[in-house]
């Protein structure tokens, strides 16, 4: 079954297919989708993963970042999500 991320962007709902074989995240989709490059927030989040203890910083530190882009609501679609 193929997947499908959701997300707003400057205001503008969009919906966009994700897979794990082309994107290690759905954050990575969304910001190739609005042709976004990361190679300097990868770089930060790899410090940041070496030198903090925990999941909790690096997801706050990806949401404020995605945010400060532009981004939010950023999720997969669920199957009973397209039914409604």
């Amino acid at each position: 079954m193929a997947r499908q991320v959701t997300y707003v962007f400057k205001k503008k709902r969009k919906n966009i297919p994700f897979s794990y074989g082309v994107f290690h995240d759905i954050y990575e989709a969304v910001a190739d989708a609005e042709g976004i490059d990361l190679t300097q927030f990868l770089a930060m989040e790899k410090q940041l993963a070496m030198s903090c203890r925990g999941q909790g910083i690096l997801k706050n530190h990806r949401k404020t970042e995605f945010a400060a882009m532009g981004f939010s609501e950023i999720k997969f679609i669920r199957d009973e999500d397209e039914t409604k």
